[in-house]
């Protein structure tokens, strides 16, 4: 999947457009939490800076639903890429209208500048014609550098394609190349590692896993709806309904593909209101224990699955990481699979932060900075900002 590189585009004097993904964690005073978005975004800044384009900056931060609002501003955001950068990178106060056409005339070659929060206007999410418009008004050429955002039909990421000159920025050529390894033709064993929650909207990432992986070891809420289809109890754990019939086919495909579907077979759960750590059985749980992390037992059999493979794909955590007594499940595997030969590759977001919280990123290859987009990718599944691109 190789697309027109931003090395290729003629960007003296032009404005440029740079659909980045700035969606940074903050902490309770407003700062940014953990930079390494902004970090990986460098390189085609400098680029384009170099080449003498007049670089403009769109992001989203959060979800402000269609509207302004104060918490999502990316002004922590421009004081943190200014720091790095070692120069001030003017936030303007919205990204259209006359404040962001006036912003953007003022630009020298050479100039950064960052537009506010495009989810202020809900034109972004819907991919409104008229939002696409107004936003492309601002450039003459278009870069997308938002990996974390190009699984979204977006009017960033496929509406401004569609309107001007477009080019793949440095980070997306490196995860497509790097993600690419899994998509394409990973070296076997391949296994997958996955957990978290939202199970409905990780299914069809796992139908597009089933033959492709050799193994899915499935932890945390993720494996809820699969335990409950073998008819094991889960407690007072809840679990997405309605997703029966799409579970037991999933598991039958997996059976008919050779692909091996590896559950908890023990947990650590705790009863509301207690602090004590429940140890039990997958077929016995209490009916009054929240499921919260895979037990002992089942840590050791996904690092036996893992022990021998060639690729490993990580996405979720296997259980509650947030709460230190829930972290063994998740730290202990990925400890023990930083010890193992292979290609790993942990999905962005959340897992990543998981894996460097947990002090155990040394397990990974490749960090990348799209979670849901790099499952997806991974998938083999379309991702909308890179159909929108030309090709090279």
């Amino acid at each position: 999947m190789e697309k027109k590189s931003v090395r290729q585009a003629t960007a003296r004097g032009r404005r440029a457009l740079v659909r980045v993904d700035f969606n940074v964690p903050l902490t309770d005073s407003g700062e940014v939490a953990d930079d390494r978005r902004i970090v990986e975004a460098l390189p085609t800044i400098h680029h384009l800076q170099t080449a003498g384009a007049r670089t403009i900056l769109l992001s989203h931060l959060g979800r402000p639903g269609g509207r302004r609002d104060p918490r999502y501003s990316l002004r922590p955001v421009a004081r943190k890429l200014s720091a790095l950068l070692g120069q001030p990178v003017p936030l303007a106060e919205d990204c259209v209208g006359m404040n962001a056409l006036q912003a953007t005339a003022r630009l020298q070659n050479g100039g950064i500048l960052m537009l506010e929060n495009l989810r202020f206007h809900a034109g972004e999410e819907g991919n409104d014609p008229a939002f696409v418009q107004e936003l492309a008004q601002l450039g003459e050429l278009f870069v997308e550098e938002a990996f974390g955002a190009v699984h979204r039909a977006h009017a960033s990421t496929v509406g401004l394609p569609q309107r001007m000159p477009s080019f793949c920025g440095l980070l997306v050529e490196k995860e497509v190349r790097e993600l690419s390894h899994l998509r394409e033709e990973p070296e076997h064993p391949y296994v997958a590692l996955l957990g978290g929650a939202k199970v409905a909207d990780k299914l069809p990432i796992l139908n597009g896993l089933v033959g492709r992986a050799d193994a899915l070891l499935l932890g945390g809420a993720l494996a809820f709806p699969f335990l409950a289809a073998q008819g094991k109890p889960l407690g007072a754990s809840p679990t997405e309904s309605g997703l029966e019939s799409e579970v037991q086919a999933l598991m039958a495909r997996a059976g008919q593909n050779g692909t091996v579907l590896e559950l908890p077979v023990d947990w650590l759960g705790e009863r509301p209101g207690q602090k004590e750590v429940v140890a039990c059985s997958a077929d016995d749980v209490p009916s009054d224990v929240l499921l919260r992390d895979i037990g002992p037992r089942t840590r050791d059999r996904f690092y036996a699955r893992l022990d021998g493979s060639a690729s490993v794909f990580f996405n979720g955590p296997m259980g509650k990481a947030e709460d230190f007594r829930f972290t063994p499940g998740t730290r202990e595997v990925l400890a023990g699979l930083a010890t193992l030969a292979g290609y790993h590759v942990c999905a962005g977001g959340d897992s990543a932060r998981i894996a460097r919280d947990l002090g155990v990123e040394a397990a990974f290859q490749y960090v990348s900075t799209g979670g849901g987009a790099a499952l997806e990718f991974v998938a083999g599944l379309d991702l909308p900002g890179l159909e929108a691109l030309p090709d090279a």
